[in-house]
Parts: structure tokens; C-alpha cells; sequence
């Protein structure tokens, strides 16, 4: 069970993958989104009905980290996350093959902690969870080849931010890599990017698997 405190505030912020189609109105029916968000929101309410909390989705479809940081205040830092989960880093990836204006390793990495800063500032209890951007496979070979050969210097990059940070790290390379093993990977991450229903699924569980003993000991 996902065990929270009393009026405890969970965030996810992130890309699209974190977005999924989230309704951008009060209708609660939508708030969410789709995807592994959903899955852990849907575990938080339910496991929690006694202890007034409030799940948010921000996650914004295209973001890179510094689209992250040009909405911080607003999107993070306004709504008091005692709770924070970021999954960001393949649209880096995405716009440095497209514009050449994603970050490189380095400069996510930099920006990375800018956010965390500014998190730890204003709430040094806050529990961070930074979950490992991840990646399939393309249909065209130049792109996939991109794509793999840069994939892991981000994963390495967020990696380090968690442990700088005393944060939970996710895995997910690993799970989409071996789950791979037994099905299309395109049964997983139907553009190599964004997970199917299965995929999201995969997620929730290692999110839940990584996390929920931290839960426990607060």
C-alpha cells in the first residue's frame, strides 16, 4: 500500500509521458492523465482516504529540463510538494536530433540541480523521487542509432543528481530492456518513446517497488 501522511502533496512533473493528455480544467475525471501517473494517483487515493491528499499531475508534453525550470515556480515550487517525482531527459535527446537545442548530458545534468535546489530551499523534507529517462527502439536506423548511443549518459547523469541529492532513483532502462526480451519492444513503447498500457504499467510497478518502502519509513 502507498501510505502517505496527513495532507501530504505528491507531484509528477516531467514530459509527455508524465502528461498523458492530462485535462488542463477541474474536471476530475481527467486531471491525471493516462498513464503510470494514473496507475500510482488511483493507489494514493485509495490507499489514503483518511488523510487529505492531493495528488498533482504537471508533466507538459515536448519539456525538456529547462522547459522544466522556466516553470518551476509556478508548476512545483507554488503547490508545496512534500512528494516529487520527475521523469525528464528524452525530449534533450529529441530536439538535439531535431533543432540542436536540447541539452547536452552535461547541461541537463546542471539544470537538473538547479530544480532540486530550489526544492530543498523552500522544503528540505521534501521526498524526491527522479525516475531514469529511458529508450526503445526506432523503425529508422539512423534515428535508433542516435537515439542508443545517448540515451545512457542522461540515465548516468540523473543518477548521480538522486544520489547527490539523497534522492529515490528509479530504474527503467533495465525493465524495458528485459521485458524486451520477451515481447516486440514496440508492445512496450509503441515509437519507442512513449509506453503503451502496458508499458505504463511496467513503470507504476517499479515506481511502487522503488519507492514505497521509503513511504514506510516517514
Amino acid at each position: 500500500m502507498l501510505k502517505l501522511k496527513e495532507n501530504d502533496v505528491v507531484l509528477f512533473q516531467g514530459d509527455s509521458i508524465t502528461d498523458g493528455n492530462r485535462g488542463r480544467n477541474s474536471d476530475l475525471n481527467h486531471v491525471h492523465g493516462h498513464g503510470y501517473q494514473y496507475i500510482l494517483a488511483s493507489e494514493f487515493y485509495a490507499d489514503n482516504l483518511d488523510k487529505n491528499i492531493t495528488v498533482f499531475n504537471r508533466g507538459n508534453s515536448g519539456d525538456r529540463v529547462a522547459s522544466l525550470y522556466g516553470r518551476w515556480k509556478e508548476d512545483c515550487l507554488n503547490l508545496n510538494p512534500t512528494i516529487l517525482s520527475i521523469l525528464i531527459g528524452i525530449n534533450d535527446i529529441i530536439f538535439n536530433w531535431e533543432h540542436k537545442s536540447g541539452s547536452d548530458p552535461q547541461r541537463y545534468e546542471k539544470i537538473y540541480r538547479y530544480l532540486l535546489d530550489e526544492v530543498k530551499e523552500k522544503n528540505p523534507d521534501t521526498l524526491i523521487v527522479i525516475m531514469e529517462p529511458f529508450f526503445g527502439s526506432k523503425k529508422e536506423p539512423e534515428l535508433n542509432v542516435f537515439f542508443k548511443e545517448r540515451i545512457g549518459a542522461y540515465a548516468t547523469a540523473a543518477r548521480k543528481v538522486a544520489e547527490d541529492y539523497g534522492a529515490i532513483f528509479v530504474p527503467l532502462q533495465d525493465l524495458f530492456d528485459e521485458y524486451g526480451k520477451k515481447t516486440d519492444m514496440f508492445n512496450l513503447l509503441w515509437d519507442g518513446v512513449h509506453p503503451t498500457t502496458c508499458g505504463h504499467q511496467l513503470i507504476a510497478r517499479r515506481w511502487k517497488e522503488c519507492v514505497e518502502p521509503e513511504l514506510l519509513k516517514r
